[in-house]
């Protein structure tokens, strides 16, 4: 998810309540819920599970039980150093270092809990596994979430209650059920009629406005298909049957090609569906890698890498 919808789910967090038990209480569950994301600053980190966004920082032993502790920790030092300079608090809080450990942990658990939520995914195992794990239950920027989020937080400061925050809380808490359930409908409609689907990875992207239509994209055999699922139209099939292309990975330019390059080896580790396009010239190909998660079936401009490798035209010298 974004970090817009991060922060507001760690203010309306703090909005019940929770922000009165400890100086610092809002700042903890604000931050805590976006903390997660500083692997975006670790991508030349030399560890694989650091350097690949949603890996160990958004797993349940980095994300949530590592790093709360030590951000409450950086709170606290930074509260001291105020307290050393004459700062006063209009809050008029003490600072209670159990609860803004406890602050912390519960913000963090916001963050893999909403980014499990849409395509992209998260390796929630991370570092003793690779598995990428989503619900795709919702757009990653939501705005029927803000929405909720945004008015919550709103009507609690102003009312001076923190019921709001919690209702809001509630009601997005049910909204993403409610999408979850959908996308599982999506993805058993491609199985039920034509084209009776089997895919060995499936995704149903929610769309962000009309949140209850699905795009679909699966991968089955080496063939990337694409469909549309809309329950109000079709609730046990597809709404519509788009492209199905080869993959291509098991070509040789291709398999020579995902070793090629450093950036390629991890753009291919991070990707799901990763789908091939092979330009040859001469003995020379140029391969390009993308993810159709992102592309669909044919290849687009977002989310690619590419590396040439000899080619296996024939004439040319074999491709090992």
């Amino acid at each position: 998810m974004d970090n817009l919808t991060h922060s507001l789910v760690g203010w309306a967090l703090a909005e019940t309540g929770l922000k009165r038990r400890s100086r610092k209480g809002l700042a903890a569950c604000v931050l805590a819920a976006n903390m997660p994301d500083i692997d975006v600053f670790f991508g030349w980190a030399p560890w694989e599970p650091l350097a690949t966004h949603r890996g160990f920082t958004h797993g349940l032993v980095g994300g949530v039980l590592l790093m709360p502790p030590l951000l409450a920790g950086l709170l606290w030092l930074f509260d001291r150093w105020q307290v050393r300079q004459g700062a006063t608090f209009k809050s008029g809080l003490p600072m209670r270092f159990g609860w803004l450990v406890v602050l912390c942990y519960l913000g963090a658990l916001t963050h893999p809990l909403l980014d499990l939520q849409n395509t992209y995914a998260v390796q929630l195992f991370s570092p003793s596994s690779t598995e990428w794990f989503h619900t795709d239950g919702l757009f990653i920027v939501s705005p029927w979430l803000l929405a909720m989020l945004g008015l919550g937080i709103w009507r609690a400061r102003r009312r001076g209650s923190g019921k709001p925050a919690v209702l809001s809380l509630a009601a997005a808490i049910v909204f993403i059920g409610t999408n979850v359930g959908i996308s599982t409908l999506a993805w058993k409609a491609s199985s039920m009629e034509v084209p009776y689907a089997s895919p060995d990875r499936i995704f149903a992207a929610p769309e962000p406005l009309a949140f209850w239509r699905r795009n679909l994209v699966w991968r089955q055999e080496g063939t990337i298909t694409s469909g549309h699922y809309n329950p109000l139209r079709h609730p046990f099939g597809l709404d519509g049957l788009g492209q199905s292309v080869p993959d291509r990975m098991a070509e040789p330019e291709a398999r020579s090609a995902a070793q090629a390059t450093a950036e390629v080896r991890k753009f291919l580790a991070w990707s799901q569906l990763p789908i091939a396009r092979i330009e040859r010239q001469g003995c020379i190909a140029r391969v390009t890698f993308a993810d159709a998660r992102f592309s669909g079936p044919t290849i687009g401009r977002n989310f690619e890498v590419s590396a040439s490798v000899p080619s296996a035209a024939t004439g040319c010298p074999p491709v090992r």
